[in-house]
């Protein structure tokens, strides 16, 4: 969680700015650039910006962003005052940023505040794309928000081990620091990525890589369990795999982060883990993210954001566990509300009613780019950011050498709350999302099939808008994939059923009239009958 030193910067929460933007007021847009190196470019909401014009009297503001937010307090679910707030893009000194951090956090009670740009092209970029709304993405699908997975949920819970978390934490806290330009950075990623890589062996609908970012050294590690009916959907859990310390950081620094944000990847690490042991297939597809470079500005989460919008994925909820070990206030779990979206922090409330009754959940704000989840918000996807503790009584420690496991007092129960209620979302959101559009035409096939030998089918006439279920019961082990566009092969689909019997199934959808081919496979012989429902052309 954010404040950074130069010569970048920090952030933590950032929400849907395309939605909210009421007005944008351009100033000096024609202020000469600074040398390389002098000057860098950052976003940043009025509090902070009250804090920078004190530590720099001459920044001048590029460009401002009148914003009314809507906030909805997750436990009422009732919409909340508007309140007005602008977003600046300012040309700062580098020299300005760790006293900027420092200030952010100690008067403001606040992590981040700002966020980082690779240029003022980016940063106009950004701000603009809340003036054109949602209109140039994928519009992200709205998940119903129904809880009915208890008899899946309940088991997976009892599994989880404060014990595990807090040794995920140690690992990751013996690292001299995880800075994303030093050498403990890189140790840790790489790390992380064995780690995840190991749970998940045996598993091949699972895999484990690193985004590499071209302007530093550490890489994001991405795990993903890929969908088995409705894969385009994507649910995605994150926490930030960096350090900090405030004072500045080099190889040599001590920055364990072992509360900011170890713990948030720990508490990944342990959902992972249960997940994989507990042999859970989703229908969505989960992806469970570390972030480099958060704590200058969420630069690897942006990257990671934007590349999923450039490429218009159906990202249908995103959960951001920034800190999840000290408990320094009397709630349990806290739900920002600001930035956020309030639909799924009403469901994220739910959540914990249901699975963990006696948690106590409060609310509160942690003002504008405070987090990763601001990078998914800025570009339109639903998220959520649960905490540890109120924004006033967060961790004293975080940003210095003292973040460790012993100032959280040597041990991960606060962290397994986080753990367990972001494995029920997964499970929930994971197991939903079954194509839905009307279907009215039926077709029917059997047939048997030797070890190995397959039978295609289609093309099936599937209309814009429409969906396509196909299933298949029988004997034996038999395979079913599902391909848009062209004949379906055992390695070109857009949906697979591989289990273990005849009883396989594959959802999908079309935005445009499409055809669809089916190809079913003998993993070995049996028989089958196939059922082809769709809405027809």
């Amino acid at each position: 969680m954010r404040s950074a030193p130069a010569p970048f910067f920090s952030p933590l929460c950032m929400a849907p700015l395309a939605s909210l933007l009421v007005g944008l007021v351009l100033l000096n847009t024609t202020a000469p650039a600074a040398a390389a190196g002098d000057k860098v470019w950052i976003s940043l909401g009025d509090a902070a910006w009250a804090q920078l014009q004190q530590l720099q009297p001459a920044a001048k503001a590029s460009a401002s962003v009148e914003i009314k937010q809507v906030s909805a307090e997750a436990t009422q679910g009732a919409r909340a005052a508007i309140k007005a707030e602008k977003v600046h893009l300012v040309e700062v000194d580098e020299a300005a940023l760790l006293g900027l951090s420092n200030a952010v956090h100690e008067k403001l009670r606040r992590c981040g505040g700002y966020m980082f740009h690779a240029s003022k092209a980016e940063g106009m970029k950004t701000l603009q794309s809340g003036q054109a709304g949602f209109t140039a993405l994928l519009a992200p699908t709205r998940p119903s928000y129904v809880i009915d997975q208890q008899t899946t949920v309940n088991p997976m819970l009892a599994q989880m081990q404060a014990s595990n978390i807090g040794q995920t934490i140690l690992d990751l806290s013996a690292n001299t620091n995880r800075y994303y330009t030093t050498s403990g950075g890189v140790a840790a990623s790489n790390w992380l990525k064995n780690r995840w890589s190991n749970l998940a062996a045996g598993r091949s609908d699972i895999t484990v890589e690193q985004f590499s970012h071209a302007n530093w050294a550490q890489k994001s590690v991405i795990a993903t369990i890929k969908g088995s009916d409705n894969a385009a959907q994507i649910v995605v859990l994150g926490a930030h795999l960096d350090s900090i310390n405030s004072q500045g950081t080099t190889e040599t620094t001590r920055a364990p982060g072992a509360d900011d944000d170890a713990s948030g990847v720990a508490s990944l690490t342990e959902i992972f883990r249960t997940l994989v042991n507990s042999g859970f297939k989703p229908r969505r597809t989960l992806k469970f993210m570390a972030y480099a470079a958060e704590e200058v500005g969420l630069r690897g989460s942006q990257e990671i954001a934007n590349s999923f919008a450039a490429a218009n994925a159906n990202v249908v909820g995103v959960m951001q566990l920034d800190m999840t070990n000290y408990k320094g206030a009397a709630n349990d779990i806290y739900i920002f509300t600001d930035y956020t979206d309030s639909a799924q922090n009403t469901f994220v409330s739910n959540l914990i009613k249901t699975y963990l009754p006696t948690l106590k959940v409060g609310t509160d704000r942690c003002g504008y780019a405070c987090s990763d989840h601001a990078s998914w918000s800025a570009k339109g996807f639903y998220a959520s950011m649960p905490f540890e503790s109120s924004f006033a009584a967060d961790n004293p420690y975080i940003h210095s050498a003292n973040d460790t496991y012993a100032n959280s007092g040597n041990q991960a129960d606060h962290s397994l709350k986080f753990a367990r209620m972001a494995l029920a979302y997964a499970v929930e959101l994971g197991a939903d999302g079954a194509a839905t559009p009307p279907v009215d035409k039926t077709e029917n096939f059997s047939g048997s099939l030797a070890l190995n030998q397959t039978q295609s089918f289609g093309p099936f006439k599937l209309a814009s808008g429409g969906s396509l279920k196909a299933s298949t019961t029988g004997s034996g082990d038999i395979d079913l994939f599902v391909k848009r566009g062209g004949p379906a092969s055992t390695s070109s689909y857009d949906c697979k059923s591989d289990g273990s019997t005849a009883t396989e199934s594959c959802s999908l959808g079309a935005t445009v009239n499409s055809d669809v081919y089916v190809l079913l496979k003998g993993y070995s012989a049996g028989t089958f009958k196939l059922t082809v429902s769709y809405t027809p052309q």
